[in-house]
């Protein structure tokens, strides 16, 4: 018996059975499923994950002024610390055989940038030109900031690209004027658009970089009204938890570690150095993308192994269903076997009729899994506002394993129907 009458005599048979075998494939559809949705929620993660990070910049190590917890305002009234200032970014700066660079910087958000009748959110970065390569920033066209501009307090600025989209459209906005509050900005520079994610990795505050304004730190420093500014002339006595402490002269400060050496390491520095000159008043955080990143990483690794585990299962039931719908199958027609013999087929040919059937099965399920992954990982996508990426690879991987179930659950009865006395199996009844 020929390999091509094997299989059309399996297909014949589970065909004979429909309703039989759909519900035999079950199993495997839903275990499938499974597989390529979560493979797919575990890729997007992941490259969520590294977007993220890129645009903080792996290397870097950032640190952020705070309000300290409301449990030690006592402690800190005493205290007193300076805040986040330049003298922290000037006292990091001594440390040039441990960071590359040091960018202090300000940040403003929730306002509005304007040019003509358009109007625009705008997110206002006061920073220096070390910025650009230290957040890994490539420009569109025009200058970023320039020496000049910083030592000059310059009114000039760099947009982001959804900034020039907003207010100049397909203009060229090089030369042009903008309003960012109550600051007018000549515009010389447009940088490249970023991608970035809407979802969040716990300890990270990017917000939308797309939306970024750069200025001068300078210009920032002095020209612009702030309301921490306002805060800080006011008496310790309001409501507002911000008035009890000195107001941060920066928002920011960014540390690029040489890559000779150790970030962690880098990183205990400068939480100790902190707390020192902060008079161990914890009103500062240390963030530090790489360890975020591989947080984020452990994470995703036990989600994924989460729902490995229930799509194993899964395709573990449907196996087992496959082997016992074969096993009866082999008892129903065990008189069918011992024809099958008697005309000539040998125990192998019965051997891979089973075997096909059962492999067959398996594929079936697996196909109509597949395609219900797709569907699943697009409608989470939708409704839940995750992130799929679905990769050739699961689906490679779903139709190999559904085949090694058909192959593992399916041999068993194969062999029992391979075995099968013929003379024995043409008087079953």
């Amino acid at each position: 018996m020929d390999y091509r009458r094997i299989i059309a005599v399996s297909f014949a048979a589970l065909v004979t059975h429909k309703f039989r075998t759909f519900l035999t494939t079950l199993g495997i559809i839903f275990g499938v499923a499974a597989v390529i949705a979560m493979l797919s929620i575990g890729e997007g993660a992941r490259r969520d994950a590294l977007e993220q990070i890129e645009l903080l910049g792996v290397r870097n190590i950032i640190v952020e002024g705070m309000i300290p917890a409301e449990s030690k305002g006592s402690e800190v009234v005493g205290g007193r610390s300076p805040g986040l200032t330049m003298e922290d970014a000037d006292n990091f700066a001594l440390f040039d055989n441990l960071f590359a660079r040091v960018v202090p910087g300000l940040v403003t958000e929730g306002i509005k940038g304007y040019y003509a009748d358009a109007e625009t959110d705008v997110r206002l970065v006061g920073t220096i030109p070390e910025y650009l390569p230290v957040m890994n920033l490539t420009m569109r066209n025009g200058t970023f900031l320039r020496p000049s501009d910083i030592d000059d307090n310059s009114q000039v600025c760099v947009i982001s690209a959804d900034v020039k989209r907003s207010l100049f459209a397909f203009a060229d906005p090089i030369g042009m004027t903008i309003r960012v509050e109550d600051l007018y900005c000549t515009v010389i520079g447009v940088v490249e658009e970023k991608a970035a994610s809407s979802s969040k990795i716990e300890g990270l505050a990017i917000g939308n970089v797309n939306a970024n304004v750069y200025i001068p730190l300078t210009t920032a420093l002095t020209k612009l009204y702030r309301e921490s500014d306002l805060a800080a002339s006011r008496s310790a006595s309001g409501d507002d938890p911000r008035l009890k402490y000195n107001a941060d002269e920066l928002d920011q400060i960014i540390l690029q570690v040489r890559r000779d050496q150790d970030i962690t390491t880098a990183a205990a520095l400068v939480n100790r150095i902190m707390q020192r000159r902060h008079r161990e008043i914890p009103d500062f955080s240390v963030t530090v993308p790489e360890a975020l990143l591989a947080q984020s990483q452990k994470t995703q690794r036990i989600f994924n192994i989460v729902m490995g585990a229930i799509a194993g299962i899964s395709l573990l039931v449907g196996g087992i269903g496959i082997m016992n719908i074969m096993l009866a199958s082999v008892l129903e027609r065990t008189r069918e076997i011992g024809v099958r013999r008697a005309v000539g087929a040998s125990r192998r040919d019965i051997l891979k009729q089973f075997l096909i059937e059962a492999v067959t099965i398996s594929l079936i399920g697996c196909l109509i899994g597949v395609l219900c992954g797709l569907i699943l990982a697009k409608t989470i996508s939708s409704y839940a506002n995750w992130r799929t990426v679905i990769s050739i690879f699961s689906i490679f991987l779903a139709v190999g394993v559904s085949a090694a179930v058909g192959i593992i659950f399916g041999f068993f009865p194969a062999r029992k129907a391979a075995s099968l006395d013929p003379i024995e199996a043409l008087r079953y009844e």
